[in-house]
């Protein structure tokens, strides 16, 4: 056990429940970050006028998207700001965004912030933060720590936003929907998605400069104007990426890092994919043996047959998509969304299992609920997770894959996941995405590389994660040299959203104390 001197001076309410918040379509789509496009980045001296910037910290009125969330935001106990930085960090002269931030005072003597993203790319910090607002203040850190939430650039309340579809859209299934990838078949399908998002972002420079390395440039600027000598970070899932990119760019400015529900770095953009079917479908199998155990379950007293019981429950939605008795039209896209929402955390098991009877029995409402939890839409239509940055980013960040090789990922996630194994899902052919992005991707593989003399960092890794397996947890551990604290459960996410004591005071004591817990450290949820 390792102990550190603190630096001076200067973590169920919840949108998507544990850390769905990044929910099972971003993570399955999210991007794994690079390093070399940070060693270009523009000297720091450029960015004075950045750093010296003074937050505006006022109610929060104007950071609520929805009607639902403006309730969430005029608790007077949060506080909303707004960061500058460059667009474009080669022209830090030219066209600005603002990044929005949430924040959550310390109770006592402040040792500093806690900054806070929730994964993706696409979940918003400040909802969460707004969401969660209960479970950060009953816990020991809100004394010791401002909590703060943001929005990365593009995503939910700062601007300027990445678009490509509008609400209605989602709702009405009139965009790229995902099963094992996107359902684009040809060029011309790229080349009008990638034409909508320029548009609808306010132009190319826009989604050029939308990856993960902004981002962690962005980071910094946030550090500094927080007043915070070293950066106190807590990352989940697709967030834990963006830490460990921050902790190998910037290791002298690293106080704390806690990464939950680590993106391994040791696998390509395509064998992250497909682990994260791999975990899905693990998931998938421990709910039917969790449903056969009851008689007359949905899916069968045969656990190895439930996937093939699961194809024939959704099999007329394939041919026919049914109404919700609020009239939107359910598809098989939406049934799947809901079912890989559900398999996040073993708690809603029951609930899966409720929404596919229902389901069988002619009735989508059930799926429906978990299908927008997925989203994170509310009952005003308006949807807090942010689909079209998650594509912006990940088409930055990702190396371009061919139609053939696109169409070969399909099929093989139809080999380890069979749950997804549908003729809708794996038997077309595919087309990359984003092969007619208006700018190359910013990044190659491994993306994390440099990773010598690093402070100490915290992995947190649940055994029985569905989105970012915990192989990958013991992989970035040993990457970064840091500690690994293993949770045993089923679910993303453990530390304040897994409601768990054990979890909990490790990870306090870490960020408190820096005091990194033994080797073998363990909880279970």
């Amino acid at each position: 056990m390792r102990s550190h001197p603190p630096h001076s001076p200067r973590p169920q309410r919840l949108l998507a429940g544990a850390a769905a918040v990044t929910s099972a379509l971003l993570v399955l789509t999210g991007c794994s970050p690079t390093t070399p496009e940070l060693e270009s980045s523009t000297p720091e001296a450029n960015l004075d006028a950045y750093h010296q910037q003074k937050l505006d910290w006022t109610a929060c009125k104007d950071t609520a998207k929805s009607e639902s969330d403006k309730k969430l935001f005029a608790d007077p106990a949060l506080e909303c700001a707004r960061v500058e930085v460059p667009v474009d960090y080669d022209k830090p002269e030219g066209n600005k965004a603002q990044v929005a931030l949430t924040r959550l005072r310390a109770t006592s003597d402040a040792q500093g912030s806690l900054l806070i993203d929730p994964g993706g790319p696409g979940g918003s910090g400040t909802q969460m933060i707004a969401s969660t607002q209960p479970l950060w203040q009953s816990n020991p850190i809100a004394k010791r720590f401002d909590i703060v939430g943001f929005d990365p650039r593009g995503i939910g309340s700062s601007t300027p936003s990445l678009d490509c579809y509008t609400d209605k859209e989602y709702d009405a299934g009139e965009v790229p929907r995902y099963g094992a990838v996107y359902d684009i078949t040809t060029a011309d399908q790229a080349a009008e998605l990638a034409k909508r998002c320029t548009k609808a972002s306010g132009g190319v420079e826009n989604l050029a400069n939308a990856g993960s390395a902004n981002v962690v440039r962005d980071m910094d600027i946030i550090r500094e104007v927080l007043g915070d000598d070293k950066l106190s970070y807590l990352g989940y899932s697709y967030g834990t990426e963006l830490g460990a990119m921050y902790a190998t760019t910037y290791p002298d400015k690293v106080r704390a890092m806690v990464l939950d529900g680590a993106v391994s770095p040791d696998l390509t953009a395509k064998e992250f994919r497909a682990a994260s079917f791999e975990g899905l479908q693990a998931r998938f199998n421990d709910l039917a043996a969790f449903c056969a155990e009851s008689t007359g379950c949905v899916l069968g007293d045969d656990p190895e047959a439930a996937h093939e019981r699961l194809h024939a429950i959704v099999q007329p939605v394939v041919d026919t998509p049914i109404e919700s008795s609020g009239g939107r039209k359910v598809s098989v896209w939406d049934v799947y969304l809901g079912i890989s929402s559900g398999l996040f955390s073993e708690k809603r098991w029951p609930v899966i299992i409720s929404a596919l009877t229902a389901l069988d029995a002619g009735s989508g409402d059930e799926i429906l609920a978990l299908r927008d939890l997925t989203y994170g839409r509310g009952p005003d239509g308006v949807y807090n997770t942010d689909l079209d940055t998650n594509m912006a980013v990940r088409c930055m960040d990702w190396p371009r894959r061919t139609a053939e090789e696109h169409t070969a990922l399909a099929r093989h996630i139809g080999k380890v996941a069979p749950m997804f194994d549908l003729d809708v899902f794996t038997g077309a052919s595919y087309h990359n995405e984003c092969a007619a992005w208006p700018a190359p991707p910013t990044r190659d593989e491994p993306w994390l590389t440099d990773t010598a003399d690093l402070p100490e960092t915290l992995v947190v890794s649940t055994t029985g994660d569905p989105a970012t397996p915990h192989e990958g947890g013991i992989a970035m551990a040993r990457a970064l040299g840091g500690s690994l604290l293993t949770v045993d459960g089923k679910q993303h996410g453990a530390y304040v959203l897994g409601g768990n004591k054990c979890v909990d005071d490790i990870v306090n004591t870490y960020l408190i104390d820096l005091e990194t817990p033994s080797k073998d450290a363990r909880c279970t949820l």
